[in-house]
């Protein structure tokens, strides 16, 4: 019998062994057209490939396809693989911690082995499909897709992209890393025309296009840090530093990733940088907090302070 052949039925065999919870030598042996004999090689082909497959013996007994060590390759009917793809571009879009990040590495590489037709079918699903969002914004899983491949295979991407104020342009970038914030999805990437690193959001691109120039990797920072301290204080009015009286992990539980940075100092105290548009909402959110701060700068969110609780006392003596 030809390699080919035999990897076929081995194929057949796994598929078989994930349909249902036990399958007798002689069921397998039926269904394959071969002897039980040639069932055992074909498992121990399959346990060599990392598939932990179980044998036992007496009435009950037969091969039960167990949980091992790591997960190996699956092997998806058309109409599972469509029903997972879909289920992951639903995730990708989601806010539960870390899901969004994994579900789209998992994704790229499903659709890198997935034939045409079967992206066909998942992209009509996918378009047909309405999901209500709460405070997050929706981003094309396409882009999404797009842009992974792009940091994977380390390839330029073109884009039109509208900044803050709403100023539009054009870019060329070599991608590092998607990060997701739990409302919006971010770039980290190599601007080639500013010769700098820059965070895009991605619900403000447009036409994302891959290139098939390849670039060499650089060093560059962490993308998660770069993100978070780019979103949380780079393009506002106001940028603050604050002392607070409070451990670091006792902060963090209240401050977001994208309103804020959060640095330990020591074991009681930590340093909060934060940007915002205007002063007195920033000044809420630090009284807000519930931990006692002293404001380092900007001199006029003390100012801002003062006012706050001016008429938090006047609400409480009327």
């Amino acid at each position: 019998m030809s390699q080919n052949a035999t990897t076929q039925r081995v194929l057949t065999l796994l598929s078989l062994l994930q349909s249902r919870p036990v399958w007798t030598g002689p069921e397998l042996a039926e269904r394959l057209g071969v002897t039980t004999r040639s069932i055992r090689r074909d498992v121990e082909r399959l346990r060599d490939l990392g598939y932990p497959v179980n044998a036992a013996q007496g009435v009950g007994g037969g091969y039960q396809l167990g949980a091992g060590r790591a997960l190996p390759p699956l092997l998806l009917e058309d109409e599972e693989a469509v029903a997972v793809a879909v289920s992951l571009r639903l995730a990708a879009g989601g806010t539960v911690a870390g899901a969004s990040e994994a579900a789209l590495r998992t994704l790229t590489k499903l659709d890198q082995v997935m034939p045409p037709r079967l992206r066909s079918e998942v992209r009509a699903i996918q378009d047909a499909t309405a999901t209500l969002v709460g405070a997050a914004t929706e981003v094309d899983g396409e882009v999404l897709l797009t842009l992974a491949k792009a940091c994977r295979d380390l390839v330029r991407v073109r884009f039109g992209y509208d900044a803050r104020d709403q100023t539009a342009s054009e870019r060329t970038v070599e991608p590092v890393r998607l990060v997701a914030t739990g409302r919006r999805w971010y770039l980290m990437a190599w601007d080639v025309d500013r010769e700098d690193w820059r965070t895009f959001r991605l619900d403000r691109m447009r036409k994302v296009k891959a290139s098939t120039w390849r670039f060499k990797f650089r060093e560059h920072p962490d993308p998660v840090t770069y993100i978070q301290r780019s979103v949380s204080s780079s393009g506002y009015r106001v940028q603050a530093k604050v002392r607070i009286s409070a451990p670091a992990d006792e902060v963090r539980q209240r401050v977001s990733p994208t309103s804020g940075t959060v640095t330990r100092i020591d074991d009681r105290s930590c340093l909060l940088e934060a940007g915002a548009d205007q002063l007195d909402p920033l000044a809420f959110h630090l009284s807000w907090l519930g931990f006692d701060f002293e404001v380092i700068e900007p001199p006029e969110l003390k100012d801002s302070l003062r006012r706050l609780g001016q008429r938090m006392v006047a609400a409480a003596d009327a």
